[in-house]
C-alpha cells in the first residue's frame, strides 16, 4: 500500500482555495508527503480577448490584474500553508489551467475544488477544467465541495464500487484512507451487486481493512450520482471513493451520468480516479 508522496493542489481566487490549502496541509502531515501549490487561472487577456481592440494600452491594464491575482493567491497560500515546509508554491505556468494536467502526470494525488458558478472568480477557469484534468491525468484526485464544513477526512468511508478498471484505481488510491478508517461501507448496483462487493470485500480483507459493511443497492442503477450523495448523508460519510467516468467528443468532455452528478451536487469530499 504506498501513501501519496507527492501532492498537486489547484490554486485560484475562489472562495474555497483556502479549505484547499488547509486540506493539503493535513494530509502532508499525515502521509509525510510534499505538496507543490499550482496557481492555476486564464490571464484576464484570455478572459477577455476583445478588450485589447477596444482601448489602448490595455494590455498592461490586463498584466496588472494578473499581477494582482497572484498576489491574492500567494498571500493566501502562506496564511494557511502555516510555515508547513512541506507546502511548497510554484508559478504559474505560461499555459495556465491547460499545464496543469501534465505537471499532475508527476503526482500521486491531485486536489481540486468542485466548481461553484456563482463564485465570482469563476471565470479564472475554462468551464472544463475540472473534467479535464480528471480525464487526461488519469491520477487519483480529491474534490473538494464548494459548500459546506470540511472536516478530517476518512474516518467514514463510503465506497462506491463497480466492476471498471475507474473503479479499482479509485479503492487502490484509497486504501491508506480505508486501512485506518473506523468504518468502510461499499455499495453497489446492477444484477451483480451482492457477488461484486464481495468480491471487493475479500480484496479488502487482504489489503488489511477489516470489518467492510456491504450493501446491494439493487437491479435499478439509474440516478445513482444521487442515490450516492442521499446514502452518504444517511451512513455520516465524510469521504467517498468512486470511479470518474468521462471522455473527450467534439472538444468537450463529456462525463458520465454518475459522475456529473456528482461533480455538480457533492455535498462531502470525493476521490475520484479515471
Amino acid at each position: 500500500m504506498q501513501t501519496p508522496k507527492s501532492i498537486l493542489l489547484h490554486l485560484d481566487n475562489s472562495a474555497r482555495t483556502a479549505e484547499r490549502i488547509k486540506m493539503a496541509r493535513e494530509l502532508a502531515e499525515t502521509f509525510a508527503a510534499e505538496v507543490t501549490g499550482q496557481p492555476c487561472a486564464l490571464s484576464a487577456l484570455m478572459r477577455y480577448p476583445f478588450a485589447i481592440e477596444a482601448a489602448a494600452g490595455v494590455v498592461a491594464i490586463m498584466q496588472e490584474v494578473d499581477k494582482t491575482a497572484r498576489d491574492r493567491m500567494y498571500r493566501l497560500f502562506m496564511t494557511h500553508s502555516a510555515g508547513s515546509p512541506r507546502l511548497h508554491w510554484a508559478e504559474r505556468e505560461p499555459d495556465g489551467p491547460w499545464a496543469f494536467s501534465k505537471r499532475a502526470l508527476y503526482a500521486d494525488l491531485l486536489i481540486l475544488g468542485q466548481r461553484d458558478k456563482d463564485d465570482p472568480m469563476d471565470s479564472e477557469l475554462p468551464s472544463d477544467f475540472l473534467p479535464s484534468v480528471l480525464v487526461q491525468s488519469g491520477r487519483p484526485a480529491l474534490v473538494l465541495p464548494y459548500a459546506g464544513p470540511i472536516g478530517p477526512i476518512g474516518r467514514n468511508v463510503l465506497v462506491a464500487w463497480k466492476e471498471t478498471r475507474e473503479s479499482a484505481r479509485a479503492v487502490t488510491a484509497a486504501l491508506p484512507w480505508l486501512c485506518k478508517a473506523a468504518s468502510v461501507d461499499a455499495v453497489a448496483y446492477g444484477e451483480d451487486a451482492q457477488a461484486s462487493l464481495q468480491r471487493l470485500q475479500e480484496y479488502l480483507r487482504l489489503q488489511g481493512v477489516r470489518n467492510v459493511r456491504l450493501h446491494p443497492g439493487g437491479d435499478d442503477d439509474d440516478d445513482v450520482g444521487n442515490k450516492l450523495l442521499s446514502f452518504a448523508a444517511d451512513l455520516g460519510s465524510d469521504l467517498l471513493v468512486m470511479g470518474c467516468y468521462g471522455h473527450s467528443r467534439a472538444r468537450e468532455w463529456v462525463m458520465g451520468g454518475a459522475t456529473l452528478s456528482i461533480l455538480q451536487g457533492m455535498t462531502l469530499p470525493v476521490l475520484m480516479s479515471h
